[in-house]
Protein backbone atom coordinates (compact mmCIF):
# COMPACT_ATOMS: atom_id res chain seq x y z
CA UNK A 1 0.00 0.00 0.00
CA UNK A 2 1.15 3.51 -0.84
CA UNK A 3 -0.25 5.63 1.98
CA UNK A 4 -0.17 9.35 2.74
CA UNK A 5 -0.83 10.88 6.17
CA UNK A 6 -2.07 14.49 6.22
CA UNK A 7 -3.11 16.85 9.02
CA UNK A 8 -1.80 19.83 11.00
CA UNK A 9 1.82 19.85 12.21
CA UNK A 10 1.94 18.01 15.53
CA UNK A 11 -1.23 15.99 14.95
CA UNK A 12 0.71 12.78 15.60
CA UNK A 13 1.25 11.71 12.01
CA UNK A 14 4.90 10.79 12.57
CA UNK A 15 4.28 8.70 15.69
CA UNK A 16 1.34 6.89 14.11
CA UNK A 17 3.18 6.39 10.82
CA UNK A 18 6.06 4.61 12.59
CA UNK A 19 3.65 2.30 14.41
CA UNK A 20 1.55 1.56 11.34
CA UNK A 21 4.64 1.01 9.18
CA UNK A 22 5.84 -1.69 11.57
CA UNK A 23 2.41 -3.33 11.62
CA UNK A 24 2.10 -3.30 7.84
CA UNK A 25 5.74 -4.14 7.07
CA UNK A 26 6.43 -1.10 4.89
CA UNK A 27 8.81 1.85 5.40
CA UNK A 28 7.84 5.15 7.00
CA UNK A 29 9.03 8.17 5.02
CA UNK A 30 9.07 11.45 6.91
CA UNK A 31 9.97 14.56 4.97
CA UNK A 32 10.28 16.35 8.30
CA UNK A 33 13.03 13.95 9.41
CA UNK A 34 14.77 14.33 6.05
CA UNK A 35 14.69 18.11 6.34
CA UNK A 36 15.87 18.15 9.97
CA UNK A 37 18.75 15.84 9.08
CA UNK A 38 19.81 18.25 6.34
CA UNK A 39 19.60 21.17 8.77
CA UNK A 40 21.69 19.30 11.35
CA UNK A 41 24.33 18.45 8.74
CA UNK A 42 24.46 22.07 7.57
CA UNK A 43 23.96 21.26 3.91
CA UNK A 44 23.03 24.06 1.52
CA UNK A 45 19.47 22.80 1.33
CA UNK A 46 19.41 22.41 5.11
CA UNK A 47 20.49 25.99 5.70
CA UNK A 48 17.77 27.20 3.34
CA UNK A 49 15.19 24.99 5.04
CA UNK A 50 16.15 26.17 8.55
CA UNK A 51 15.27 29.76 7.69
CA UNK A 52 11.70 28.74 6.90
CA UNK A 53 11.26 26.09 9.62
CA UNK A 54 12.39 28.36 12.45
CA UNK A 55 9.89 30.99 11.34
CA UNK A 56 7.05 28.47 11.22
CA UNK A 57 6.82 28.64 7.43
CA UNK A 58 6.72 25.85 4.87
CA UNK A 59 9.94 24.81 3.16
CA UNK A 60 9.84 25.57 -0.60
CA UNK A 61 8.60 22.73 -2.76
CA UNK A 62 11.73 22.17 -4.89
CA UNK A 63 13.86 21.47 -1.79
CA UNK A 64 11.46 18.85 -0.44
CA UNK A 65 10.66 17.27 -3.79
CA UNK A 66 14.34 16.61 -4.64
CA UNK A 67 14.85 14.76 -1.35
CA UNK A 68 11.60 12.81 -1.73
CA UNK A 69 12.28 11.74 -5.29
CA UNK A 70 15.60 10.22 -4.26
CA UNK A 71 14.00 8.40 -1.31
CA UNK A 72 11.25 6.85 -3.44
CA UNK A 73 13.89 5.31 -5.71
CA UNK A 74 15.29 3.17 -2.89
CA UNK A 75 14.53 -0.57 -3.02
CA UNK A 76 12.78 -0.85 0.36
CA UNK A 77 9.90 1.26 -0.99
CA UNK A 78 8.90 -1.36 -3.58
CA UNK A 79 6.18 -3.05 -1.43
CA UNK A 80 4.71 0.31 -0.38
CA UNK A 81 5.27 3.14 2.11
CA UNK A 82 3.69 5.53 4.55
CA UNK A 83 4.51 9.15 3.73
CA UNK A 84 3.96 11.92 6.26
CA UNK A 85 4.78 15.60 5.93
CA UNK A 86 4.15 15.69 2.19
CA UNK A 87 2.10 16.79 0.32
CA UNK A 88 1.04 19.96 2.14
CA UNK A 89 -0.93 21.59 -0.66
CA UNK A 90 -2.68 20.64 -3.88
CA UNK A 91 0.28 21.61 -6.07
CA UNK A 92 2.50 19.24 -4.08
CA UNK A 93 -0.14 16.52 -4.39
CA UNK A 94 -0.01 16.89 -8.15
CA UNK A 95 3.81 16.79 -8.03
CA UNK A 96 3.68 13.64 -5.90
CA UNK A 97 1.40 11.98 -8.43
CA UNK A 98 4.18 12.33 -11.03
CA UNK A 99 6.53 10.35 -8.75
CA UNK A 100 4.19 7.61 -7.46
CA UNK A 101 0.52 6.59 -7.31
CA UNK A 102 -1.26 6.82 -3.93
CA UNK A 103 -3.69 4.19 -2.61
CA UNK A 104 -5.01 5.77 0.61
CA UNK A 105 -4.84 9.17 2.34
CA UNK A 106 -5.42 9.34 6.12
CA UNK A 107 -6.51 12.73 7.46
CA UNK A 108 -5.70 13.36 11.14
CA UNK A 109 -8.31 15.66 12.67
CA UNK A 110 -7.29 17.75 15.72
CA UNK A 111 -8.12 21.17 17.26
CA UNK A 112 -5.61 24.01 17.70
CA UNK A 113 -6.03 24.05 21.49
CA UNK A 114 -5.19 20.33 21.63
CA UNK A 115 -2.13 20.90 19.44
CA UNK A 116 -0.85 23.63 21.74
CA UNK A 117 -1.21 21.37 24.78
CA UNK A 118 0.67 18.60 22.99
CA UNK A 119 3.47 20.54 21.31
CA UNK A 120 4.51 23.13 23.89
CA UNK A 121 5.37 20.21 26.20
CA UNK A 122 7.16 18.16 23.54
CA UNK A 123 10.89 17.43 23.79
CA UNK A 124 13.05 15.39 21.41
CA UNK A 125 16.38 13.58 21.57
CA UNK A 126 18.74 15.05 18.94
CA UNK A 127 20.67 11.79 18.82
CA UNK A 128 18.03 9.05 18.40
CA UNK A 129 14.97 11.20 17.58
CA UNK A 130 12.93 9.78 20.49
CA UNK A 131 9.98 12.01 21.37
CA UNK A 132 8.74 12.84 24.88
CA UNK A 133 5.99 14.97 26.37
CA UNK A 134 6.75 16.57 29.72
CA UNK A 135 3.15 16.08 30.80
CA UNK A 136 1.93 12.81 29.27
CA UNK A 137 5.15 10.93 28.47
CA UNK A 138 8.08 12.37 30.46
CA UNK A 139 11.58 10.86 30.41
CA UNK A 140 12.65 8.78 33.42
CA UNK A 141 15.31 11.38 34.24
CA UNK A 142 14.08 14.93 33.73
CA UNK A 143 15.70 16.56 30.72
CA UNK A 144 17.49 13.47 29.39
CA UNK A 145 16.69 10.73 26.85
CA UNK A 146 15.89 7.30 28.31
CA UNK A 147 17.81 5.55 25.51
CA UNK A 148 21.16 7.34 25.47
CA UNK A 149 21.07 10.02 28.21
CA UNK A 150 21.39 12.80 25.62
CA UNK A 151 19.98 16.17 26.81
CA UNK A 152 16.52 16.69 25.35
CA UNK A 153 15.68 19.72 23.23
CA UNK A 154 12.60 21.71 22.31
CA UNK A 155 12.34 22.17 18.57
CA UNK A 156 12.21 25.84 17.54
CA UNK A 157 8.95 25.10 15.71
CA UNK A 158 7.32 23.80 18.92
CA UNK A 159 7.16 27.25 20.52
CA UNK A 160 3.59 28.49 21.05
CA UNK A 161 3.78 31.39 18.61
CA UNK A 162 5.32 29.17 15.93
CA UNK A 163 2.71 26.42 16.42
CA UNK A 164 -0.06 28.98 15.96
CA UNK A 165 1.60 30.33 12.81
CA UNK A 166 2.05 26.84 11.38
CA UNK A 167 -1.59 25.97 12.09
CA UNK A 168 -2.76 29.11 10.27
CA UNK A 169 -0.52 28.24 7.34
CA UNK A 170 -1.91 24.70 7.37
CA UNK A 171 -5.49 25.91 7.26
CA UNK A 172 -4.74 28.23 4.36
CA UNK A 173 -2.61 25.92 2.23
CA UNK A 174 -3.08 22.32 3.33
CA UNK A 175 -6.77 22.04 4.19
CA UNK A 176 -7.75 22.10 0.47
CA UNK A 177 -6.02 18.71 0.23
CA UNK A 178 -9.02 17.28 2.07
CA UNK A 179 -11.31 18.18 -0.83
CA UNK A 180 -8.68 17.17 -3.39
CA UNK A 181 -8.30 13.64 -2.07
CA UNK A 182 -11.99 13.29 -1.18
CA UNK A 183 -12.87 13.93 -4.80
CA UNK A 184 -10.43 11.20 -5.82
CA UNK A 185 -12.06 8.76 -3.38
CA UNK A 186 -8.82 8.26 -1.43
CA UNK A 187 -9.48 10.11 1.84
CA UNK A 188 -10.29 8.50 5.21
CA UNK A 189 -10.50 10.42 8.52
CA UNK A 190 -9.11 9.61 11.97
CA UNK A 191 -9.62 11.52 15.23
CA UNK A 192 -6.06 12.38 16.32
CA UNK A 193 -6.60 13.25 19.98
CA UNK A 194 -6.40 10.78 22.86
CA UNK A 195 -4.38 7.72 23.79
CA UNK A 196 -1.78 6.87 21.09
CA UNK A 197 -2.71 3.17 21.21
CA UNK A 198 -6.37 3.99 20.59
CA UNK A 199 -5.43 6.28 17.71
CA UNK A 200 -3.29 3.50 16.22
CA UNK A 201 -6.23 1.11 16.39
CA UNK A 202 -8.35 3.63 14.49
CA UNK A 203 -5.59 4.12 11.89
CA UNK A 204 -5.18 0.39 11.22
CA UNK A 205 -8.94 -0.07 11.02
CA UNK A 206 -9.31 2.48 8.21
CA UNK A 207 -6.23 1.17 6.38
CA UNK A 208 -7.42 -2.44 6.48
CA UNK A 209 -11.03 -1.64 5.66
Amino acid sequence: MRIVFIGPPGAGKGTQAKLAARSLGIPHISTGDMLRAAVAKGTAAGKDAATYMNAGKLVPDPVVLRMLEDRLKECDVAPGFILDGYPRNVDQAEALSTLTPVDRVVYFQIRLEDLLERLVERRVCPKCNSVYNLRSHPPQKAGFCDNDATPLEQRPDDRKEVVEARFRTYEEQTAPLIDHYTQKGLLVKVTAWGDPAAIQTRVLEVLRA
